[in-house]
């Protein structure tokens, strides 16, 4: 039997996806994980915008004009994360709401929401789906260009962008045992 230790020794920041499609079902399992999340006095304080599609072509354009804009000298890197983009079939951008004039709200909201990618990764990883959660390079969080995107909602803060997808072969060949600084090594006993 699989325990929750070893479904978390086992998850993986997979990129490298095949491109097939991902069924309804098994999307709306990842975001039902998201929704048991913990998060502050129960505020539930993320929302989902999922990418596929003609939104994942129009994604696709947006990804291609950043990557060019931010590495403009090195044209393998933008056709390297081009593919990574390209491929994947999902696309998740997870936002945490803004607590207009309460900063420690706002960060307490951005910390639930960052469980509740946790148990996105989690569910993906039981489904057999490959998962990455991005925050930089294609991820495209810190343009305002992604706001936009998604509609420039109001009040919120986008903590991540999820890339989802079934594996290649290739790149579950090439995991690896995780290396992981013991915890008596970074924890104090007072």
């Amino acid at each position: 039997m699989t325990t929750l230790f070893d479904n978390l020794q086992k998850r993986r920041a997979l990129r490298d996806h095949d491109g097939r499609p991902v069924e309804d079902e098994k999307l709306e399992k990842i975001l039902e994980a998201a929704t048991w999340a913990p998060n502050d006095r129960m505020r539930e304080p993320w929302s989902f915008y999922v990418i596929k599609g003609e939104a994942k072509k129009r994604y696709e354009e947006l990804a291609h004009t950043y990557l060019e804009e931010r590495f403009p000298t090195k044209p393998h890197l933008v056709e390297s994360s081009m593919k990574s983009v390209k491929n994947t079939p999902i696309h998740i951008v997870v936002t945490a709401d803004v607590v207009e004039g309460d900063e420690e709200a706002t960060g307490d909201n951005v910390y639930g929401v960052c469980c509740a990618i946790n148990s996105m990764w989690l569910a993906a990883e039981e489904l057999g789906l490959g998962f990455v959660w991005r925050t930089r390079g294609v991820g495209l969080i810190r343009d305002e260009r992604l706001y936009e995107f998604i509609g420039a909602p109001e009040g919120k803060q986008i903590v991540g962008n999820l890339f989802i997808g079934y594996p290649t072969e290739e790149s579950l060949g090439k995991l690896k045992d995780k290396k992981r600084t013991d915890y008596s090594e970074k924890t104090v006993w007072l």
